[in-house]
């Protein structure tokens, strides 16, 4: 699997895809990406270790994500990633988190002084009904605004079999109303029951296809767009 990228478009940076322990939620139904985990910690120091001499600091930004959320990836990796960080003279940090971790995300910003770190959250969309009861997301708040006090940046989900346009259109204007970037991942078929919606994502693609134009929104038509994840042999 690849686990290096870069990413030349917008906000260029580098990003490495990480092993991590298994994500603590790990209910989410739509979600295979959990399989990528390991119980070995000194395997996975080792691994992880590995991905990141890839760095550069081309860029002095640098995305980490993995199976879960930065809280799963061992003490030793964070340090790993400290001395990269300090090493390639990264300025601009980005981690993925679970919304359930909301209250930690300054442990994680203490653990890197000097750096601008920011959090990336997969909302996935802001009905509370598909999203907790059909997606098993385990995410609830009481406004945009309560999750923009803690993320930056969000990540939805467009195109699921059971979504309607209604829901999409009001993702799309909360996106862009209350929050400073984000990820808009178009659904594709995996290992779990929930399936895509061909139709939709038509639909979106001619609703909302202008949102690239836009700086601060990256859509990812397949989910290895930022090039990491994909099996080698299939590049």
């Amino acid at each position: 699997m690849i686990r290096y990228s870069r990413i030349l478009e917008k906000n260029p940076r580098e990003i490495v895809l990480l092993k991590s322990r298994p994500c603590t939620w790990a209910l989410c139904s739509f979600c295979d990406y959990i399989d990528d985990n390991c119980n070995d910690n000194q395997a996975m120091i080792k691994f992880n270790n590995q991905v990141l001499q890839n760095v550069t600091g081309e860029f002095k930004r640098l995305e980490v994500i993995n199976s879960g959320s930065v809280f799963e990836l061992p003490k030793e990796c964070l340090q790993d990633i400290k001395d990269i960080v300090v090493e390639k003279g990264i300025e601009e940090l980005y981690f993925e988190s679970h919304y359930s971790y909301r209250h930690r995300l300054e442990e994680i910003k203490d653990y890197f002084p000097a750096i601008d770190v920011k959090f990336k959250c997969g909302i996935e969309t802001f009905d509370d009904d598909f999203r907790n009861k059909h997606l098993k997301k385990g995410v609830s708040f009481k406004s945009p605004e309560e999750v923009a006090g803690y993320f930056n940046t969000i990540c939805l989900l467009v195109g699921i079999k059971g979504q309607t346009k209604e829901m999409i259109s009001k993702d799309m204007d909360i996106l862009l109303k209350y929050f400073e970037r984000a990820c808009i991942n178009i659904y594709i078929d995996n290992t779990t029951e929930v399936k895509a919606d061909p139709e939709l994502i038509d639909w979106f693609k001619n609703e909302y296809s202008h949102l690239e134009d836009m700086d601060n929104v990256e859509i990812l038509w397949n989910n290895t767009d930022f090039g990491v994840g994909e099996d080698d042999e299939n590049k």
